[in-house]
């Protein structure tokens, strides 16, 4: 497979579905990170009315060709080189397959892939495993699409089980809630909804009840759009996190389903495109969930899209992100490297912050565990990122850029400690109003205000950004002083000055006084 040259090279994703098209455009950076520079999305209901006769409507048809041929025409003004092009349910159950995917080739000058269910249902499995954190757990994946719905079962790195299903919203809209119904829909439609599901999935569930998973995760626009009106509905105070309880999804089907179709549309977080599909698509995930007992279940925007991503760059020579590091790792080096950061000193930094965080717990100077030290790691390596805007005021810059990227694999609690970490790496230290931050909780915001001094004075120890620092350590600890031990080789006095700067900052912290030890060069740990 090529790869990207010295200025980058820019691949095009588009993924032809039975609801919509999407459109991803990344930009393959010569550092083994990429950029993503669009997502774009838009309706066309290529499955409208197809599947009783198994012929894609005209007037679908001419659609999907107008939205392909604008979507490629925009993916070509960010110099796309390469088009990766697959089409799902609609395409592969139409006999006028072949004649569409002329015009588009014709039209469009895309060339399109027609995949079978198992491959969409990996490609899903990709695209969101790829994105969550499961820490060495296994989840079940679902995805409810317009013509079908793909499930998976697996872990981070590896899946046990798929399966694709002829179940679909428009699908199952064309079926039982026609376009010419937009009054409520009565429990007696509903109950034959779902039990075309239970009839639909009972082998596979069957299957699914005898592996073992901790959790559940649901993509596609079907289950945000039900998780965002349970929140805005149910819980309007709630974190932007959509966890979806089967409680939360059975009142709200009960609300959407008492409803016409006009007023359906302006429920609160409803979208208006999805109103007159969106109840058979929530009957597929109640029956899932009923089925497979799940009390709860995550929702994510990942999918097909990042599927394909992550399928191309696991194809690519010496594409190291994907290799044996973690979500969370390579999410954070992606950031980094696509930010453009000095690796060298990020990763001189982060040694000399872990190795105080180490000591001082072996000094009882804290009580911090793994999750707060693997955070620490992460807001350490990332702490200079905001030089990418400018370096005056850089922490302020690497607060708003943490926490406004997509960070695969953190939750938003994370997220936050860790922007608010890189953001205290540097000028004034922070008083305790400044952590009161709301979506910490006390002891997190303790946290906070303990571990940033470990990461300025790691910032201090290499201001030169020379790695004259070899190691570091706290070598005692008594009622009223401790001592940090620093070995240094060559000339290091504008660190000396640096540390000396943030005494006052780590005394008041610890309440102790801190003494440095300088050595000139080597000593054992």
């Amino acid at each position: 497979m090529k790869q990207p040259d010295q200025n980058g090279r820019v691949v095009a994703f588009i993924d032809i579905g039975t609801n919509s098209i999407r459109l991803l455009v990344v930009r393959l950076n010569p550092n083994h990170s990429y950029t993503i520079l669009t997502r774009q999305k838009q309706q066309v209901r290529l499955g409208d009315g197809e599947f009783e006769d198994e012929e894609i409507l005209p007037e679908a048809a001419e659609r999907a060709v107008i939205v392909c041929k604008t979507l490629t025409d925009l993916a070509r003004t960010f110099n796309s080189e390469e088009f990766v092009a697959v089409a799902t349910s609609a395409m592969r159950e139409a006999g006028n397959q072949q004649e569409i995917l002329y015009r588009l080739r014709q039209e469009a000058h895309l060339d399109i892939r027609v995949i079978s269910g198992q491959e969409e249902a990996r490609l899903i499995y990709l695209g969101v495993s790829s994105g969550i954190h499961l820490e060495g757990k296994s989840a079940f994946f679902i995805d409810i699409g317009g013509g079908s719905t793909e499930i998976a079962v697996g872990s981070e790195r590896d899946y046990q089980f798929l399966e694709s299903f002829k179940l679909g919203s428009i699908r199952l809209s064309n079926i039982y809630v026609p376009s010419t119904d937009t009054g409520p829909i009565t429990p007696d439609q509903y109950k034959k909804i779902q039990q075309h599901v239970r009839n639909s999935i009972i082998r596979s569930v069957k299957k699914i009840r005898k592996l073992s998973f901790d959790c559940a995760v649901a993509s596609s626009g079907t289950a945000i759009n039900l998780a965002e009106i349970a929140q805005k509905v149910l819980h309007p105070s709630a974190s932007n996190e959509l966890v979806l309880t089967h409680k939360d999804l059975k009142k709200v089907i009960g609300m959407i389903c008492s409803l016409p179709l006009d007023q359906r549309r302006k429920i609160p977080g409803m979208n208006p495109e999805r109103a007159d599909i969106i109840v058979p698509g929530a009957a597929i995930l109640d029956t899932f969930m009923q089925e497979l007992s799940l009390d709860s279940i995550t929702v994510t925007g990942r999918g097909l899209q990042d599927g394909l991503l992550v399928d191309y760059l696991s194809r690519m020579d010496e594409f190291p992100l994907l290799g044996e590091l973690s979500i969370r790792q390579r999410s954070v080096l992606q950031l980094g490297r696509s930010c453009g950061i000095n690796e060298a000193h990020a990763r001189t930094v982060t040694a000399i912050v872990l190795a105080m965080f180490d000591t001082a717990k072996e000094q009882n100077l804290h009580a911090y565990g793994d999750a707060e030290r693997e955070l620490l790691e992460y807001a350490t390596f990332l702490h200079d990122i905001g030089s990418f805007i400018s370096y005056n005021n850089h922490q302020v810059h690497s607060y708003y850029m943490i926490k406004n990227s997509e960070l695969l694999g953190f939750n938003l609690k994370e997220v936050t400690f860790m922007a608010n970490l890189a953001k205290f790496h540097r000028k004034k230290s922070p008083k305790k109003k400044d952590i009161e931050i709301p979506e910490l909780d006390p002891h997190e915001q303790e946290a906070l205000r303990v571990l940033s001094t470990f990461i300025r004075l790691g910032e201090s120890l290499d201001r030169s950004h020379a790695a004259l620092i070899k190691h570091v350590r706290f070598t005692a600890s008594g009622n009223e002083t401790v001592r940090l031990e620093i070995v240094a080789r060559g000339d290091c006095q504008l660190e000396i000055w640096g540390i000396e700067s943030e005494k006052k900052s780590f005394e008041k912290v610890f309440g102790k006084n801190i003494i440095f030890d300088i050595l000139r060069g080597t000593t054992s740990a």
